[in-house]
């Protein structure tokens, strides 16, 4: 099963308001490479985490949780001098 923004907002509002939603997808193939970000408000959030984290859809079970700051506090992509 190929996960969309529209399937994975939907599966999420069930839990509260989704403020945004972006699944990382394939340059050359645009296919969902199985993981994405979506924001809500902090309650409805760990309401969500609670609900689906590992749930069972189709033949995979879902990892939902906070994302952690990065380390360091180095951005990625920068230039370095």
């Amino acid at each position: 099963m190929e996960a969309t923004e529209e399937s994975v907002t939907e599966m999420f509002t069930e839990y509260g308001k989704v403020r945004s939603i972006k699944l990382a997808s394939d340059v050359f193939s645009g296919k969902c490479k199985g993981f994405g970000f979506v924001e809500m408000e902090g309650h409805e959030a760990r309401a969500a985490i609670a609900g689906l984290n590992g749930k069972i859809v189709g033949d995979k079970s879902l990892k939902v949780q906070f994302e952690e700051p990065r380390r360091g506090g180095k951005k990625r992509g920068g230039r370095r001098r």
